[in-house]
Parts: structure tokens; sequence; C-alpha cells
């Protein structure tokens, strides 16, 4: 075994491309499969929009499991107050929603989505400041805290907007599709695609770029450390978990659009689905979390197009898979 010099540089760890390999596969397999080239096309970025979405929610919560060692169940709450507080926007002034213009599309959207965002950030510093605190290294009370937090936030919705589904309709700039030959690509999947893809960026570049990230995961492995340096670990794990809830009210917004509708409920499916991706990706992984999402999409997309009895049970299969592949998720970055 050979020693290294004191000039040399550090070996760098081997990349895992297996994992960046699976949807690749997954979407050339299923050209054969679904025959038709334009539904094979429409059917991946629809996956691929379907993902980002789901990633732009998941990776808050797999952010706070993977730096803070928190298990939020409650986490959907902030999808579901992300999106009403967007219809305080939208809704008043549909008529600049519903206006053949995108910069006025944009100008009613965007401050939707940021008073969604901060609301839900917001909100986030006192469920952790009342519900989080005093459970930290407790998962059990954490489950039991969390969800009781998601009761009774849910029953709260109901409560402020009533049962009744709200109806909300997509900008009309973002209607429609772009024709390439025999494809139809709809905008509103684009524009998700690259606000998925912007966040993605943005949370590596934070992570693994910035003076904040570094304090951030070296306070995960050694806290008192941290604390003796001067810095107020606490205030930067608020501040992580803030964000988190800040991301799942975006997600919330974009979801709803999406589904062009708004209600109590509609948190309770994408939890589970929320938790898949999570797993799948491995607990505290940002980029597993990314390649879980579209995973996921793309199985729900293919099957439920291939298959639709199975479409239901997708998720779940998807999971027992990766699992037996790999019982820790894709990439793995906590032994918890």
């Amino acid at each position: 075994m050979t020693e290294l010099a004191a000039n040399d540089p550090l070996p760098k760890p081997k990349r895992d491309l297996a994992p960046i390999l699976l949807p690749i596969a997954l979407a050339l397999a299923m050209i054969p499969l679904v025959g038709s080239t334009s539904s094979w096309v429409t059917l991946t970025v629809a996956s691929l929009a379907m993902g980002m979405m789901i990633f732009i929610m998941a990776s808050g919560l797999t952010l706070v499991f993977g730096l803070m060692d928190v298990l939020n169940f409650g986490h959907g709450a902030f999808i579901a107050v992300g999106a009403y507080i967007g219809t305080l926007i939208l809704l008043p002034f549909a008529a600049a929603m519903q206006a053949d213009s995108l910069l006025a599309n944009l100008a009613v959207l965007v401050p939707a989505i940021l008073l969604a965002m901060a609301v839900s950030g917001a909100l986030g510093l006192v469920v952790e400041r009342v519900l989080i605190l005093p459970v930290y290294g407790q998962h059990l009370k954490q489950i039991l805290m969390t969800t009781g937090g998601l009761i009774v936030a849910e029953q709260t919705m109901y409560a402020i907007w009533g049962p009744a589904i709200i109806p909300l309709p997509l900008p009309a700039s973002l209607r429609g599709s772009f024709i390439l030959g025999d494809v139809a690509i709809a905008k509103y999947r684009v524009l998700a695609m690259l606000v998925g893809l912007a966040v993605f960026i943005a949370i590596q570049l934070v992570l693994n770029r910035s003076k904040i990230g570094l304090l951030i995961r070296a306070g995960v492995e050694n806290r008192e450390m941290v604390e003796a340096l001067g810095y107020r670990i606490r205030r930067l794990f608020l501040g992580v978990f803030m964000t988190g809830s800040a991301l799942a009210g975006l997600g919330g917004v974009m979801w709803a659009l999406y589904r062009e509708q708004v209600h109590a409920s509609m948190s309770d499916d994408l939890t589970v689905l929320i938790f898949i991706v999570v797993i799948i990706g491995g607990l505290g992984s940002i980029g597993g979390c990314f390649i879980g999402a579209i995973l996921v999409a793309m199985v729900a997309n293919y099957g439920g197009f291939l298959v639709p009895k199975l479409a239901l049970v997708s998720n779940i299969l998807l999971m027992v898979a990766i699992l037996m592949w790999r019982p820790r998720g894709l990439y793995a970055v906590t032994s918890r």
C-alpha cells in the first residue's frame, strides 16, 4: 500500500453514475413499448415536468431530514397552505391572468408565488419553534407531533376556505402547447421543468459552494465544534426548516396550477408520493431526491399509459425494486 506524498492531491471519490443512467435507460426502454414517437416524447416531457414539481416539494423534506434529522410528517400542510395563499392573489387578479400577455400573467403569478413561499416559510418558523424544537432527536415524538400538526392545519384550512374545490385556471399565456412536428409539448410543463432545474441548481450551489452550506454540513457532523467557533447552529437549522417549508409552498402553487384546482386535502396523496421519492433517492440526498422524483413520475406516466390498472401501485413497486437493489436508496448520505 503506497502512501501519499505531502504535495500529492487527495484522491477523488469515484462517481456513481448508475442512478443517473437509470431514468435514461427507463425512457429508452419505453420507446418500443409505447410505439408512437410522438406519444413517447409527450409522455417523457410530461414525466419530466411532473418530476420537477414533485422534486420541488420533496427537496424541502429531504433537506430537513438529511441536515436536521427531523421526520416531518406534516410537510404536506405547507404545500396546501402555499396553494391557498397563492389564490389570494391569483383569483382577485383573474382578469390579468387570462390576458393574452406573458408579462401581465407573470406580473400576477410571480407575486403569488413569492407570497406563498413567504407565508409557508413563516409557518415553518412557527412549527419548528413550537412543535419540532422540544423533540429534536426523538423520531417517534416527531412523527406524532407533526402528524397532529398536519391534521390541525388541514381542519383549519377547511374552516377558513371551506370544503369546496377552488378552480384555479392556468394563465392564458401558459395554456396550449409548442408544436414540433407531430409532437405537442405543453407550455406549462416547460415552465415547470425550468423552475425545477433552477431550484435543484440553487440548492446544490448553496450547500456545496457557499459558507452557509459549509457551516450547515459541518454542524451536522460536529455541532459542538461549530458552536465553539461562535456560530449559532440552531439558527442555521431554523433557516433550513424555513427554506424547506418555503419550497413546499412554491411546489403547492405550481401543483395547484398543474391540476387547476385547490382543496384542503390536496396534500394527502402528495405526502405519500413525496416520502416515496425521499426514500428512493436516499435519506438526505438532494441528487437522489432529484432522480427519484423523475423516476416516480416516469413510472406513473408510462405505467398509466401502458397498464392503467397498475398505475395506482406503480410507485410502490418502484420503491420495492429500488430498495431491493440499494437498501439505503440511490444516493444515501446518512446512516440513519
